[in-house]
Formats: C-alpha cells, structure tokens, sequence
C-alpha cells in the first residue's frame, strides 16, 4: 500500500482529504499521465471510462475528476451509476486508456473512493499506483481542459447484454429469486437482467438512494434477504455490496452463504464438467480452514493470496486458473471477466446449482466452517507488527496452543484504520480464548483504546 493508494484504490470520508477537489482533479490529471506513458497505453484510445455508485458525494467528486482528466487532454465516458466491474468490462470493449469507478464499495454512506482499471480491465499494479502519487506530490497548477466529458449509457446496456450472455436462460427461467441491491450501483442493473432472463424477482434496496447505501442492507448486512427467502419460498438469494462487486447468497432455508461457499461449489462444478485447471481455485489467506481441507478432500487445490481481489485476480492470471475469490464475496471467473462481480457471479452460481439438479443448500452447504473469531481493533497509526516487542513471538506462542488444528492470522485493513485479527481452529472455547489474548496482546503493546 502507498501513501494515498490503499488495497483497493484512494478511500476516505467525502470531502476529507484526499478526497478533496484539488487532489482529486491532480489525481485525475497524473493518472491520465501515468497510463498514457505506459506501452499499452500508448496504443489506446486517449478516453477513460466512468461509473460511480449512488452515494450523494458521488457527483461532485466526478466533476473534480472530469476535470484533471480533461486537463490531461483526455475524453470522459460517463457511464452514470453502474457496477464496477461493468467499467473493467467497458475499457476493454471500447479501447479506452483506463477506466475508474467512483465509490468505496460497502463502506457507510459517507466514505467515497477512486480506484482505476488498466486498458486490460485489471486494477493497476503496485508499481503504477507509486508513480502515480510520486507525480502527485510534485504536480503543479493543472493546464487548460482540452477533453471533452460524453454520456455513455450504451456501454451499461452492452455490459447488461454480456451478463445475460454467460448463462443458459432456458435453465433459469420462472426461478424465484430474492435480489439485495444495497441501495447501490446494482439497484436497476441486477433486476433487469434477472428479470429478462425469465427469473422471478423479489427485489429489496433497490432505490437510488446513497443517503442509505449499505445501511442494514447488502453484502455485510444480509439477515433482511435472508428473511426475504424463506418467507417467499425462494429457490435463493442475494445480497450485492453498494458497487456490486460482491455477493454474498442465502440457500432456500435461509442459510447464509458466503463466498467461500460459493467458490468452493463453483470449483467442484467446475471440476465435475473438467473444466478446473490444474483442479486448483484461490483464495485469500483469510479463508476458513474447513473450506481449505474441504476441497482438498474433494481433490482441489488452494492458492492462498494476499487479502484484495487484485491479488486473486493476479494469481488466477498467472496460472490460467478458473475460479477464485474472497469470504467476502469478491469472486472472479477469468474466462468472463479478470476482476470481481457479483452479478456475474451470482449468475454463474445459479446455473451451477440448477444444473445440480439440487437445491442450493444440497449443492453449496456441505461443509462446515471451523470456529472463527474476527477482532477489529482502531488503530490510527499502523506500525510495523514486527517492530512491536514481543508481538510476533506471542502471537506464535498462541497458535501452538491450538496443537496444529488452527491459527492466528493478524493484518492491517487496507481500506480503514484497523487492525483485524483472525482465529480459527477445531475448538470454539479455545478459539475464542485465543483472540482474546491476541487482542489484548496488541493492546499491550500499543495502548491502542477504543
């Protein structure tokens, strides 16, 4: 992570800095700058897609951004309010330079964030996203707009178009499914292409309303879908995060799936029509053991990354694999698309279990998570674990204690002030004991408060 770029582009409160006009339009302007510089960039289009979800800073922050990238001699697409992975899908359709999204995903209502795609439609690399905040801190006045800031609209029907066309429709059609929208950048794209695909759809937040995206609803909040399935007798259901990069289902009983389940099924699937790679899926270091010794037990292999979907998506690229993902939804499948998306994801596991023949608790549970604890900790400085005296060696000294059937696992948050903690092992009262030391342990050493 640099200075501005966390794991998943800049993110803060709206109109706190850095999201603020000036820095915003010199973000826009040294991005432009960057990409064109680079190989691919010198042979696309001198335009840059963007979309933004329905959080009431949206607007604003497009403008400042319109702005630095116009300066640059660049055209604006303007796709409106729209998922992001349907701007990953456009640049690559349209031959732009990059593209951006304006929103900060499932956080509250009043955080924003700007995170950029290459002309390939994958997050920027490190080694870019450094380049650019070096010439950020260096970036003088900005030159006269020369670019000109278009509407785009057609490119969300064509990504509407690309989603219905990854799915068998006859397989779907008269299915009854429940569609959480979070109030987000979902919120007309999801149900219409439920819906035209012949599904019979119980929406619920699917207002264009940022005043209350992700508030008791979508992807962290999925207890009102849950609900919404069993009442409705659905066959399942699904809670997408406020840009829709996410998605966490329900099976018909109500019970919550979240992404590992939903990796987990996809790759036996994948698997049973030959079509795994390698039989090898990924997931992130935070994902549950007894999902991990699962699939190995079903002869699958686990690639373990980094937390961000960017690292998923680099390792499912580099060994030509099919299928990888978050616990927290962020789920890819190469052969459609090279980053997250939930409708996409939430399509695919349809087909999957429809082509089971099962329902989806029959297809998806048939596992069990080990016990787990997840402690976030506030921590407004960050430094170094290892830097901490004694820190390392005691979180070690705790996981002996799990005797080999579990672990600690600590990191920073890439996109909040926190320190979160994971344990996970075959014992609940241990497990649960375990995080507690380990907090306290954190504490100790950092008199870090509440």
């Amino acid at each position: 992570m640099g200075k501005y770029f966390g794991t998943d582009g800049v993110r803060a409160v709206a109109g706190q800095f850095p999201l603020v006009d000036d820095f915003i339009e010199k973000l826009g302007f040294c991005a432009v700058e960057k990409m064109t510089a680079t190989p691919s960039g010198r042979q696309r289009k001198k335009q840059v897609v963007i979309a933004r979800d329905t959080r009431l800073s949206g607007p604003a922050i497009l403008q400042s951004l319109s702005r630095g990238i116009r300066a640059a001699g660049a055209d604006v697409l303007d796709m409106g309010i729209s998922p992001t992975p349907s701007v990953a899908d456009a640049v690559k359709q349209t031959g732009a330079l990059c593209g951006v999204v304006i929103s900060a995903s499932h956080n509250p209502p009043q955080f924003n964030g700007i995170k950029f795609f290459t002309p390939e439609g994958t997050k920027l690399p490190e080694g870019l996203e450094n380049e650019i905040e070096a010439a950020l801190e260096k970036q003088g006045p900005l030159p006269p707009q020369t670019g000109r800031h278009l509407g785009a609209g057609e490119l969300v029907e064509g990504y509407k178009q690309f989603l219905m066309s990854t799915v068998e429709a006859s397989l779907l059609q008269g299915t009854k499914v429940v569609l959480d929208c979070a109030n987000g950048a979902a919120y007309q794209i999801a149900p219409a292409v439920f819906r035209a695909l012949g599904m019979e759809v119980i929406t619920l937040a699917d207002q264009n309303d940022g005043a209350r995206i992700n508030e008791g609803v979508g992807a962290l909040h999925t207890e009102k879908m849950q609900a919404a399935v069993q009442k409705e007798k659905a066959y399942v259901g699904f809670s997408f995060d406020g840009d829709a990069d996410r998605v966490i289902a329900a099976d018909e009983t109500g019970r919550q799936l979240d992404g590992e389940y939903i990796i987990a099924a996809a790759a036996l699937a994948l698997k049973a029509q030959g079509k795994l790679p390698h039989n090898k899926a990924v997931m992130t270091v935070m994902a549950n053991l007894g999902c991990i010794n699962y699939l190995k037990d079903a002869g699958v292999d686990m690639e373990l990354t980094p937390v961000g979907d960017k690292y998923v998506a680099q390792a499912l690229r580099e060994q030509g694999l099919a299928v990888g993902g978050e616990t927290s939804g962020h789920i890819i499948f190469p052969g459609y698309s090279c980053t997250g998306d939930g409708i996409l994801s939430a399509l695919q596991f349809l087909q999957f279990a429809k082509q089971s023949g099962q329902s989806v608790g029959a297809f998806a549970a048939r596992w069990e998570k080990y016990p787990c604890q997840l402690r976030a900790i506030h921590t407004p400085d960050k430094p170094a674990l290892d830097s901490l005296p004694g820190f390392v060696d005691g979180l070690r000294a705790l996981e002996e204690k799990l005797g080999g059937k579990g672990r600690v696992f600590v990191r920073y948050s890439g996109t909040e002030p926190k320190l979160r903690i994971l344990v996970e092992g075959a014992d609940a009262a241990l497990v649960a004991q375990t995080a507690d030391a380990a907090e306290a342990l954190y504490r100790s050493k950092t008199e870090t408060k509440e």
